[in-house]
């Protein structure tokens, strides 16, 4: 089921206080929403499915048309989640690096309603922002839930990507946000040594302190269990990630090895089936159609999901969690 945001920040306490995270994955497709979530049922694990600007503006989605591409983004996941195949998968749709001229509308949109639908939980891209833009913008989003009275979730980003942030940084950004615009908040995003992409000589500043250092103190600015929001996982070992895990991060973002074992699956189907497709072929149809392609990329993507999930330890939480609201 899609979470509203006040049952998406229940969960994400939830997970500080049980010490596991929640996988967050961009999906750049129908068809990879519907294998995450198979993967995360299989797991009967909650799961974290967020989009881009990219994503929504994408071919799939929006077709250049970002608040087209968000409606469609949100009436796949909550159709999906209305299912009685997915209906016990807790399902968050977050919104991920948007930025550029279109963020406060296309955001105040995901907070007040698409279509009747909104977004679990909301995050800006700050990476081009100063401290002062990054709270102005937290600021407005804000103002916009209280004037409209929607309920919001808030990821807050430091803006630095591979730098280890002092926490120092965290008294400014999350201390002052929590301060103008209390209770909003329920991740903190800095920067531990980590980066987007994959790095072939691995992440060498990983430090897993900082998760430590910046989960305590953003607890402790807003007196209540406050996540750590993980960027940039995809070349983080197993080790590294459950060290994350057990210092307080508890929503772990994956893009770049998901993107790259699907396009990787995508290359082989067709070099595979290559002689298949040839109009003389009796298979060419059955090959050429999209069904072939997603249900080959589906049995090699599923289960690194799964396997994903595992390391982060959110396996058999699902269906507990949901069982705790119940009056």
């Amino acid at each position: 089921m899609l979470l509203t945001p006040t049952l998406a920040r229940r969960l994400l306490n939830d997970a500080v206080e049980r010490r596991y995270a929640i996988l967050a994955i961009n999906a750049d497709s129908p068809a990879a929403i519907y294998d995450c979530l198979e993967a995360a049922r299989e797991c009967d694990s909650p799961v974290i499915i967020e989009a881009s600007l990219w994503q929504l503006k994408g071919h799939s989605f929006g077709a250049g048309d970002a608040r087209l591409g968000l409606a469609r983004y949100l009436t796949e996941i909550a159709l999906l989640g209305a299912q009685e195949r997915f209906h016990q998968v807790p399902i968050i749709f977050h919104t991920d690096h948007i930025k550029g001229p279109e963020t406060f509308d296309l955001l105040a949109a995901a907070i007040t309603g698409v279509d009747r639908l909104r977004a679990s939980t909301i995050s800006l891209d700050s990476s081009a922002m100063s401290e002062e833009e990054n709270l102005e913008m937290i600021g407005r989003l804000c103002r916009i839930a209280g004037e409209q009275q929607c309920d919001l979730t808030l990821e807050v980003e430091a803006g630095l990507d591979t730098e280890v942030v002092p926490v120092e940084v965290c008294d400014r950004i999350v201390g002052m946000a929590e301060r103008n615009n209390p209770g909003y908040l329920a991740l903190w995003a800095p920067g531990v040594g980590t980066q987007h992409g994959l790095s072939e000589g691995g992440y060498p500043s990983f430090d897993a302190e900082a998760v430590r250092r910046h989960q305590e103190r953003a607890s402790e600015l807003c007196q209540r269990p406050i996540g750590i929001a993980l960027h940039g996982s995809s070349g983080l070992p197993a080790e590294s990630l459950q060290e994350a895990v057990a210092n307080g991060a508890v929503k772990i973002n994956w893009s770049s090895e998901s993107l790259l074992i699907r396009s990787s699956a995508a290359q082989s189907y067709y070099q595979e089936k290559a002689p298949e497709l040839n109009k003389s072929h009796g298979s060419w149809k059955i090959t050429a159609m999209d069904n072939g392609l997603q249900s080959y990329i589906a049995e090699r993507y599923q289960p690194a999901v799964r396997s994903r999930i595992s390391i982060l330890g959110s396996a058999g939480q699902g269906a507990r969690f949901l069982r705790a609201l119940q009056p």
